[in-house]
């Protein structure tokens, strides 16, 4: 088996991307969340990242992109089931992380969202 057909591998490419899992994490904490919602979380990601990574997590099969038509155009984003998978196996990454560091994460921006298991 090649490298690029380890489940593992794929799964940490699909994340290594700047901002994926901020992304992951403010989706996760907000369940369906619009675009302007999530660029307000995340204010130092530029319009053109996040959509970018939007898209990019959509093609993977993290995240539901839903447009209505409707004016002004609505957009939201929500966790697919696979994208809920992974928001669990990042809330143990981060219980492992805190162990690892042996120090409270909870003051870590990107931490936070995964304090808990999504529902």
């Amino acid at each position: 088996m090649e490298e690029k057909d380890c489940p593992v591998v794929q799964m940490l490419g699909m994340v290594s991307g700047k901002w994926k899992i901020q992304i992951i994490g403010m989706i996760m904490m907000g369940k369906t969340l619009r675009y302007n919602e999530i660029s307000a979380k995340l204010p130092k990601i530029s319009d053109k990242t996040l959509s970018q990574r939007l898209r990019e997590l959509e093609e993977d099969g993290l995240v539901s992109r839903i447009a209505y038509r409707e004016i002004p155009p609505r957009v939201e984003y929500t966790l697919t089931e696979t994208g809920v998978e992974l928001a669990r196996a990042l809330v143990e990454l981060r219980k492992v992380g805190e162990k690892l560091n042996r120090v409270d994460m909870s003051e870590c921006e990107n931490c936070k969202a995964f304090e808990h298991y999504p529902e």
